[in-house]
Formats: C-alpha cells, structure tokens, sequence
C-alpha cells in the first residue's frame, strides 16, 4: 500500500481525527477556516484596476511631499520659503521622471514580481542583490509608520478639537495591528474596494487644484498671513549675509525631504506578475499613468501652497494639503473639504496596507534564495505569508512606538531604502542594455545608468544632511543587515552542500559506505510503570533488535522500589536499576550508551518516554527526556528517540473502550500502585497490572467502520457524484469507476523501476492507485481531484488499481493538463 495509517487509538475509529489543539481551535475562530491550496490563484489585474490597487503607495505621498519641503525651508527662508518651493519641487519632478523611466524598463524585461530585487539579484548575482533586498525591507517597514501616521494627521486635521491628534500614536499602533488582523484573515490587495480610495483622492485633490487655479485667475483665492498664525512653524526672516553658508545645506535638507514623494513608484514593478497578459506592456502604461498623476498632484500641491502660503504646524496638523483645501473650497464648498480630507486619509492608510502584501512576498523571494529563514516561504491559515505580515507589524509598531506618529520625525528612516532599491534597479538595468545590446539599448543604457547616479546621489545627501535626525541608525542596520542575509545563506550552502554531495555519490552509483552492525542494542530509560513505558516497549521490541534493557537510574531509593513491584514479568526484557548518586540523568544516560556503544559492530537506539500533559503540565514537569536525547544523539554508533504519549486523553480513551466492551460507563483507570482490596488476585498481578495489561490489550487495534468518515464531503473527502462508484463498496475484485481527491503521493522504485502510488478518497473510504513506470504525472499530485477507471483488486482488505486510466477533475495549479490514459 502506498500508505500505512495508524489505528485510531485517539478517538475511537479506525479513520478518526486527532484533536485539535486550543491554539488551532483559537485561531480558527479569529481568522475563519483555513483556505485550501487550490484556492491560490494568481488574479489577474486589468490597467484599470491595477492603477487603483498597486498606486495608493506612490500617489499617497504627494499629501505629505510638499509639507515635508517647507519644514526645511521655513526656519531659514521665511515667506521666502514659497518662492524656491516651486525650483525645488521641478528638482523633484525632474528625478521623479527618471525614476519612471527607468522602472519602465525593469516592467518590461522583469516580469515576473520582486522589482529591484529581481534585477539586482540576475545582474549582479544573489549576494549583491541583499542590499536591495534590506534596502526593500526597510522601506517598508518605514512606508507603514510612515503612511498611517500621515493618514492620522489627515484625519486630525479634519476634526482639529478631537483627541486624535493628542493620541496619534496609540491611534496608529491600533491601525498597523487591525491591518494585521485583516491580512491575517486574507484581505486580497487585488479587490475593487482598494482601488477606490487611489481614484477619490485623485480626482478630489485634481479638482482643489483646478478650483485653485480658477480662483487665482478670478482673484479671489485667499492668502494665509504666516506671520500672524498662531501655531505654525516659525518662520525665518531671510538669510543675512553669515547665514548664507548654510543655504546649500538646507536646500540639500528640503529635498532630501521632498524625496519623500517620490516612494511607492516601485509598487508597480514587485507585482508584474498579476496583470493581464501582456503583463510588460501594461505594467508599463500603469506606471507611466501612474508617473503623470504624482507628477501632477506634487506639482499642484506645491503650487497651491506657494499660492495661500499653507505652511506646515508644530504639532503636525492641520497638514499643509488640509489648510489649501479649506482656503480654496472656502466655506461655501465646506463638504468638499472633509472629502478631500477623507481621501487622503483612505488613500495613506491603503498606501500602509500596500507594504502588507509587499513585504511578505519579498522575504518569501529572499527565503527562496536562502538568505532569509525558510519559515519566512510558509503560507498560512488563509494562504498568506502569516509569519512576514507578522514580523513586518512587529518592526513597524516598534518604529511608530519609539519615534512617534510624526511624518516629519520618521522621513529620516525612509527615503535611504527607497532610492538605494532605485539605484539597485537603476544599475542593474544599466548592466542587462550593457550585456543585451537588444534595439535601442544605448538611449536606454544612458536612462537607467543616469537614474542610478541620480538616486544613489540622493542617498548620499539624505544620509549627510538627515543624519543626526536619525539616518545614522539606518546606516548601521543597513550594512549589519546584508551581512546577516549573507551570513545566513552561507549556514544554508554548508548544509545543502553536504546534502549535495550525497545525492552526487548516489546519482553517481556508489551508494555511501553503510556499516553493517551486527549488534543492534535498544535500551528503553525507564522512570516508572505505566502506559507510556508499555508503548515504549512495544515500540523497541517492533525494531527487532539483538538485545532490549530496561534501565532505571536510581535517584530514589523508594521510587526504585515501588517501580521494581509493579514491573510486570517479562521474560525477554528485564529492569536494570543503575545508581546514580550524583543525580546527573543526562551524564549517566550518555556514559551507558556509550560503553555499550564501544564494542565493534553495535548501533545503540536509546528510547525515551515523554508524557505530554495539558499544556499547565509543561510547568510542572521537566523535558529530561529531550535533555537526554540531545546528549545521547552525540554518541558515535547511537541514536536516540522520544516516544510521545498523550497521558490525559489516553486514558479517557481506553477507559470508554474498556467500558464499551464491559457494557457498564467509564471507569477510570487508576495509574498508581496500591494494594489490592481483597487480597491479592489470582494470578498473582496487582491490580494496577490488571488495568494496565487490560489497557494494553484495549490498544490493540480492531476494524471498525463509522460512517460518514472525518471530512465527509467537504473538500479532502468529497460526495462521489452520480455514475462512479462509492470506494466504500468496492470490497470484491472487478472493475470500477471512481472518482476521489489525491490525499497522498509517493514515489517507489521496485526492482530498478518506478512506481506512482496515490491515495485516492472520497466521502466512503480511501483506495490505492499505483502507476508503474512512472515517477510524476503532470498534474496529479496532493490536492487534485481525479477519477480512475481499470480493475479494482483488494489488498489487505483495501481497494487498489494498478495503472488505470485517469481523468483530472480539478487540477491542483491552474493550468489543466489533458486526460491520460496509462
């Protein structure tokens, strides 16, 4: 058979279930069912709704691009301030179009997701790419304190007497932990209702812009006196002649921090993958439109603050975008103001969630590679990448937490990331035209190789001028962060190279050296008599070794005693009781193996017991059994193993067995030894023996059938539809139909060929089907849904088809491949 299952000694039935456990069951109700495999599926974007799902990010941080280059320009320049504003958001614009230029070309040719990191990591090799993975990493955990403290101010700014401002950051740590909640559930990025906030902010922000414009021409668009109002920054009163020296550096400091608008454009290019085909050419549309909105919302927004003078406040709000829309729309268009604020709000905390869906998939490409855990490539209950939304919610509340809901205060953290992952993408498209040479690769070559001098320029200045604001601690996790992943990858290429090295001999025909042990010795530690000593025995007597010992080590003199009168008599395994008069368990343990081990030709198998207990339990009871197989497992020629046994529903178990039989209600069975009520029984066995060996005997496992099975119907065990058979029926030879969902596949080789086995059920039974000559059919595999037709023979009393012919239903990945017949 190509499957073996255990008797169901849990719940009483031969298919039964094991319990779940309080976590799982906790889980279950605070994230819903688990979602099966076959619902992962790639979804498809169309332009449209690729713009509004994959922008929030990039178009975002226009709200907050223009206050960011007042703060600077403010304490130096004063009023002065809105006039280099414009210069230096046309600076900005400049390099944002490179930036677009240059990701149109990594759209193009990189379709599949992952952005700078693919790039990097296929033109410059993996280790290099690590640096545009930290860079990726850190510009998302910042994009996430960074977005909801923006989307808070917004809605601050909008009730400025509320205490939303006073809490902003208890505020924003609940956001970052109901975002985890819901993408722990699975919230899919690709949804219309994310879309929606991306095109409400464009279109109410465009219309305060034209309102703006129309009301300049008109006249009357009012001007904010930033001399008089109370609660702004305060402005400087121009540069003097001293001062003056400082005015490079505050330019430097001001677009350093305009930079800040231009993080999201990478959104685009880490999801090629999900767009329509063809994915390069709509990608890149998505990412020019995405370009001429920031562009134009930027500029706008830099405008119409250089017209009303909205400058940024002390305490973060009302923000600079809040102060244009309530002085353009005035108080007769008052609605639009909130709609504007709302907006922006919706679109910064959906730019939040953007990095929620980012950052997992980019530790899983980087865990791919070895550079990460490989606990970072394990999907979740709803089919997410659980543990990466958790470490990402873990770094960004600790972020928020420590340096505070201010927009201001966390830029110095961002844009380092952000514009190293463009130089990254910027050279490595450089080095694919370079070693390509496709049509048009000098004009190209000249775009990607300009955006990667720019960009890392910008790094540069941002990690001078933003220094003591906090870019130094970027600077130190930047590099301590490559050499861990590198670090990392080098700990996985060790132990994959000794796995290869295997694999090469075996692939090669000498098979590794085997000894050949002709004393096989099982010693079984015991420290006291009960079930779990007697699986234990059992277990050691099925490896059908030379010699089995039951050893005790005696720490108590009176516990040896108890134990020596209730072993019950064995007349192939004896107790051994070894003193041990130091009380050091793991020491005497790792001394006997290894005497016994010393003689020429033996392999030592130590077996220990481990009771598991009710999780208050594993405060009251040491793990020696797991001391004491790390020590032996030290031991040349020696192996240890633990046998695990679940005392508490064990019992309850075999305890209703043994009254089911008996025809009477449970009674429990009493596990510590006392003297017999009348005397001693007939066979000379306490009565402690009698209910062991009783529980013994009622663990011997018997055909039973109780229907429906575990599953029933639902996915892993589905109804078989009308004009297959029931595989429960097939209990004679003959032929049949059948149709059923692929629980197990494994691969066989019999007398140098291949053998496919799969386990095959439905809602009555399971059946066998073994295909000879093969070692993979396209298609079939955990999870698909296949019907059989051929004979039906009987095995062990389960039904098994050798090479039928084969049908898929429901493949497992998306693509259906054709029917075969074998």
């Amino acid at each position: 058979m190509a499957v073996r299952k255990a008797a169901g000694l849990l719940d009483g039935s031969r298919n039964g279930e094991l319990p779940e456990t309080f976590w799982y069951t906790a889980k279950r109700r605070l994230l819903g069912p688990p979602m099966i495999n076959a619902e992962l599926r790639d979804q498809r974007l169309s332009k449209t709704l690729a713009l509004g799902v994959l922008s929030p990010d990039g178009i975002s941080s226009s709200a907050y691009g223009t206050e960011e280059i007042l703060i600077a320009l403010m304490p130096i320049f004063g009023v002065a301030a809105f006039a280099v504003l414009i210069p230096m958001t046309g600076v900005i614009l400049f390099v944002m179009l490179l930036v677009v230029l240059s990701y149109r070309e990594v759209v193009t040719v990189y379709t599949r997701a992952g952005g700078s990191y693919v790039v990097a990591r296929e033109n410059f090799g993996p280790r290099i790419a690590q640096i545009a993975a930290v860079a990726l990493l850190i510009d998302y955990v910042v994009t996430v304190a960074v977005q909801i403290a923006a989307g808070t101010a917004a809605v601050a700014s909008a009730f400025p007497s509320s205490p939303v401002g006073r809490y902003a950051t208890p505020i924003s740590i609940g956001i970052i932990l109901l975002m985890c909640f819901g993408n722990l559930r699975g919230i899919r990025e690709a949804g219309k209702v994310f879309a929606l906030p991306t095109y409400l902010f464009s279109g109410s922000v465009i219309l305060m812009i034209v309102v703006g414009l129309v009301r300049e021409v008109v006249g009357n668009l009012p001007q904010q006196n930033v001399l008089h109002t109370p609660g702004l920054i305060t402005p400087g009163k121009g540069a003097s002649y001293y001062e003056s020296l400082f005015l490079l550096y505050i330019l430097l400091k001001a677009f350093a921090n305009g930079g800040a608008s231009l993080t999201g454009i990478e959104a685009v290019s880490n999801a090629v993958s999900a767009f329509k085909p063809p994915e390069g050419t709509n990608a890149r549309r998505v990412l020019v439109t995405e370009g001429l909105i920031l562009g134009t919302l930027v500029a706008g927004i830099s405008w119409l603050s250089h017209l009303t003078h909205a400058s940024p406040y002390k305490l973060g709000y009302p923000t600079v975008i809040a102060q244009e829309a309530s002085m353009v729309f005035g108080h007769a268009g008052h609605f639009m103001f909130y709609v504007v604020q709302a907006a922006t709000a919706l679109i910064l905390y959906t730019g939040g969630n953007t990095s929620f869906n980012g950052f997992p998939f980019l530790t899983s490409f980087v865990a791919e590679d070895s550079f990460l855990p490989r606990w970072m490539m394990k999907r979740g209950q709803r089919l997410v990448f659980s543990n990466g939304i958790i470490v990402l919610t873990v770094l960004s509340v600790t972020l928020i937490g420590v340096i505070g809901a201010s927009v201001n205060a966390l830029v110095p953290f961002y844009a380092i990331g952000v514009f190293t992952a463009f130089s990254m993408a910027g050279f490595g498209m450089a080095k694919y035209h370079h070693t390509h040479k496709e049509p048009g690769w000098r004009h190209k070559l000249v775009i990607n190789f300009s955006a990667g001098v720019l960009t890392s320029i910008v790094v540069l200045i941002f990690a001078v001028v933003k220094f003591t604001e906090g870019a130094w601690l970027i600077l130190i996790v930047f590099p301590v962060g490559v050499f861990a992943l590198i670090r990392l990858n080098r700990e996985y290429g060790s132990e994959a190279r000794v796995l290869q090295t295997i694999g090469a001999r075996r692939a090669s025909g000498v098979a590794p050296s085997q000894p050949n042990y002709s004393r096989r010795v099982v010693i079984v530690f015991v420290d006291a008599f009960d079930l779990s000593t007697v699986a234990a025995l059992r277990y050691a007597k099925s490896l059908r070794p030379t010699v089995v010992r039951a050893v005790h080590f005696v720490i108590d003199t009176e516990q040896a005693e108890r134990l020596r009168a209730a072993w019950l008599p064995d007349r192939n395994v004896s107790l051994e009781f070894i003193d041990c008069p130091d009380r050091r368990l793991t020491r005497a343990a790792a001394d006997l193996v290894s005497h016994e081990a010393e003689t020429a030709g033996t392999q030592v198998t130590a077996i220990l017991p481990r009771r598991s207990f009710r999780p208050i339990g594993r405060f009251l009871h040491d793990r020696t059994a797991d001391k004491i197989a790390g020590v032996v497992s030290r031991v040349p020629n020696a192996a240890a193993t633990i046998i695990p046994f679940d005392v508490q529903n064990r019992v309850r178990i075999l305890a209703e067995r043994q009254a089911a039989r008996d025809g009477h209600a449970p009674v429990a069975i009493a596990l510590k030894p006392g003297p017999p009520a009348d005397g001693p029984p007939a066979d000379g066995l306490t009565s402690v023996q009698q209910d062991l060996r009783s529980a013994v005997a009622a663990a011997t496992p018997r055909e039973e059938k109780t229907e429906p099975l575990p599953g029933a119907g639902g996915y892993d065990r589905p109804i078989p539809p009308p004009g297959v058979a029931p595989i429960g029926t097939l209990h004679q030879p003959g032929k049949a139909t059948v149709e059923g969902r692929v629980r197990v596949v494994e691969i066989r080789s019999v007398e140098r060929n291949s053998v496919l086995a799969c386990e095959i059920s439905d809602s009555t039974g399971d059946l066998t089907a073994l295909f000879y000559g093969r070692s993979r059919i396209p298609g079939l595999m955990c999870g698909s849904r296949v019907r059989l037709r051929g004979p039906v023979g009987i095995k062990h009393g389960a039904p098994v088809m050798i090479n039928p012919a084969y049908e898929l239903i429901v493949p497992y990945s998306g693509n259906k491949p054709p029917a075969g017949d074998e």
